[in-house]
């Protein structure tokens, strides 16, 4: 039977997890940023963290999800339509206490949602990148 490996990279403690879950939460900017960018919320499985936003205004092709050492940054933008339309634009970043980049990350866009799911057991590429919406 062929297992798939990993490594020691994974550098997150779950109670250190724990309690930034709490605390990223309780922050009164998250809840404002809700409210005035897109709503985010961040839930844990056996196998993964998932974040999910809430775009429903946006086509897949108008969201970017980018991820650069502790951080996630969700950006959604709107195609221009006509000239001199305004590009609205908006973005929320996610700053992690664990070097996200050294997870494995995947997406999904479905009905308005962005699904991320970082893994907890699977290694990333270790570097910065974009993270593919189907």
């Amino acid at each position: 039977m062929d297992k798939k490996k990993t490594t020691q990279r994974h550098s997150y403690n779950p109670d250190q997890m724990e309690q930034w879950l709490q605390d990223y939460f309780l922050d009164p900017r998250t809840e404002a940023e809700d409210h005035s960018i897109f709503k985010i919320d961040i839930y844990e499985t056996e196998k993964h963290w998932i974040v999910e936003a809430v775009l429903k205004d946006y086509l897949s092709s108008e969201i970017k999800v980018r991820i650069e050492n502790f951080i996630l940054i969700i950006t959604a933008q709107k195609h221009r339509t006509s000239l001199p339309a305004p590009i609205y634009k908006k973005e929320r970043k996610i700053y992690f206490p664990f070097q996200i980049i050294d997870h494995c990350v995947t997406a999904l866009f479905q009905n308005g949602v962005v699904e991320i799911f970082i893994s907890k057991t699977d290694d990333g590429l270790g570097k910065n990148r974009y993270v593919t919406l189907p």
